[in-house]
């Protein structure tokens, strides 16, 4: 589902954010990229959903090649796509709901139809009870469990989790997971950035950068189970 083939990126100034990276993720795959600060974690996920391109070297998305990939041709690729960054990015004006069904609208779906998914995603997250609040009336793990809901409001074929539990309470931060990882128990592709390293636990796979490089990279057949 997606591949990178010697892909390194550099910004101005000649500095690297990624070097070299060979990387292949399977459909249906959980994958948490671990590292510290400035590892070049969030430059990965943002080269999957097309908002950097490589430098050099080569990424495939769902046969997609995002180097070559045409403007006019972002808006489909994204549609499989959900974004959750540490900024949820939550509009002040509306409400919950409302949030949550932006994307559907945006897209044209008939309100009535954005409001039943809309509502079936902020149950999934355990959140319906909190659809007419508005969002800054909400914890912080709170609105980024809303941010889950509006990002697979779409039913995308990949999650794409930039630090999703950073400056969350460790009660908070283990909701958010575990939302991400049910979506991952029903087929989705979900790729996590996290210097939390009690997450990496339970994970059935790990990618570790450090300075743009992938340092290592391991699968556990059977995950651990946290005390």
């Amino acid at each position: 589902m997606i591949e990178f083939r010697q892909v390194s990126k550099k910004y101005a100034q000649n500095v690297t954010a990624l070097s070299d990276i060979t990387l292949s993720i399977d459909k249906g795959e959980l994958v948490f990229l671990a590292g510290p600060s400035g590892a070049g974690k969030s430059t990965l996920l943002k080269l999957i959903a097309a908002m950097e391109r490589p430098s050099t070297g080569t990424v495939i998305v769902n046969g997609h090649d995002i180097g070559r990939i045409k403007t006019s041709g972002l808006p489909y690729l994204r549609r499989n796509l959900g974004l959750i960054f540490q900024q949820q990015r939550l509009l002040s004006d509306r409400n919950v709901l409302a949030n949550v069904m932006l994307p559907l609208i945006v897209c044209g779906a008939a309100r009535p139809d954005a409001e039943r998914r809309a509502r079936a995603a902020l149950d999934k997250v355990g959140l319906l009870d909190r659809a007419s609040s508005a969002p800054m009336t909400l914890s912080g793990g709170e609105q980024q469990r809303v941010a889950i809901a509006r990002a697979i409001v779409n039913r995308p074929q990949i999650i794409l989790a930039d630090e999703p539990t950073a400056n969350l309470d460790r009660d908070s931060a283990n909701k958010v997971l575990d939302a991400l990882k049910a979506f991952h128990a029903v087929g989705v592709t979900c790729i996590i950035s996290t210097h939390d390293e009690q997450f990496l636990d339970t994970a059935t796979r790990v990618v570790y950068l450090d300075h743009g490089k992938i340092i290592e990279s391991w699968h556990r057949t059977t995950p651990q189970v946290s005390a």
